[in-house]
């Protein structure tokens, strides 16, 4: 009888070792499971981060040729500012109405803008009427 119950601890034995086989390799099956999807989630990853550095490229590249039009359109701006101070300059019929309306603008009076201006009362009132308050004059 000692052979019956080595026999039948060694199959038991075997038993509980197919046991432990079969719940290692439905552990081990969860695991793949698991670096699979884990791997889904990793080239998910790569695939959106790839396409926000696409797009921040693009960002940058348009920045860069946004701010370099803007250079260039404050350039010509200010070339166009200088040629209006130039023309202002070379114009005294323009210099003297700039300082007629900016005598206006301080108050001055029809009297006095014909006096320090040289205008003729009817441009006097009219620069009066258009670029500050009535005043009599």
């Amino acid at each position: 009888m000692e052979g019956n119950e080595l026999l039948i601890a060694a199959l038991v034995y075997v038993i509980a070792c197919l046991g432990l086989v079969l719940y290692l390799q439905k552990q081990l099956n969860k695991l793949r499971s698991k670096v699979d999807a884990m791997t889904l989630l990793v080239k998910d990853s790569d695939k959106q981060r790839d396409a926000v550095k696409q797009e921040l490229h693009e960002l940058r590249s348009g920045t860069i040729g946004v701010g370099r039009r803007v250079l260039e359109l404050e350039k010509r701006l200010a070339q166009q500012a200088a040629k209006l101070d130039e023309s202002r300059e070379q114009d005294p019929q323009a210099r003297l109405y700039t300082r007629a309306m900016k005598m206006v603008s301080l108050g001055a009076g029809i009297e006095e803008l014909m006096a320090e201006c040289e205008l003729p009362r009817a441009e006097a009132e009219l620069l009066i009427r258009l670029h500050g308050r009535q005043s009599a004059g």
